[in-house]
């Protein structure tokens, strides 16, 4: 299935004009820049897991053999760097939180996404939901790279891509929001590129 990704909820289809798609402050680039905060975790898929967790009634565990089962899904979307670069239709495939999410009660408003390497990054589960965020493990028709957050990462591209956690290892449902590592340090609780929401006080 073909998900074209907006940048807003309301399901209306991307500008056509490129120049409408570049959020202020944002630069085009063609290639697709490696930004880490810290060492490259190499983790193989037979040994990756993936976690739903926190405000359920039961934590549920999917194996890599087990999450490729899901259904699937083809993403094409423009993605928005918070140190200024914007890459355009981008190409991912990958698994829908609201798939994840499926027969899950919880009373849950947040999420704090958990990864490989103690990265955490925090965000309202409303921004996850309704067709806006997936687990991705292809990129371009290839499976997704290690410097690019392999074997599978967040994709939340309506929001800055520091938000897109690479490395992902599991979802923590929570009552209350809970800053994650660059939230903690500076940047911006949400996050979107529209409004230029890099750090705290934007």
């Amino acid at each position: 299935m073909e998900v074209p990704a907006t940048r807003g909820f309301t399901g209306r289809r991307r500008p056509a004009d490129p120049e409408a798609r570049i959020p202020p402050g944002q630069h085009v680039v063609a290639d697709f820049p490696v930004l880490t905060a810290g060492a490259t975790p190499q983790v193989r898929p037979e040994t990756w897991t993936l976690t739903l967790s926190g405000e359920i009634d039961e934590s549920v565990t999917w194996t890599w053999g087990e999450f490729l089962e899901l259904p699937n899904e083809d993403v094409t979307c423009d993605i928005h760097c918070v140190t200024s670069w914007s890459k355009l239709g981008t190409g991912w495939r990958g698994v829908a939180i609201d798939t994840l999410l499926e027969g899950v009660d919880t009373a849950a408003d947040f999420v704090l996404a958990h990864c490989d390497g103690g990265y955490t990054t925090n965000l309202p589960l409303e921004d996850l939901t309704d067709g806006r965020a997936w687990i991705a493990h292809e990129y371009e028709g290839s499976p997704l790279s290690t410097d690019h957050g392999g074997p599978a990462r967040l994709l939340v591209p309506h929001l800055y891509f520091w938000k897109s956690a690479k490395w992902i290892r599991g979802l923590q449902l929570l009552a209350e929001d809970q800053p994650g590592f660059w939230e903690s340090n500076g940047y911006h609780d949400y996050g979107d590129p529209w409004l230029e929401q890099r750090y705290q006080g934007d």
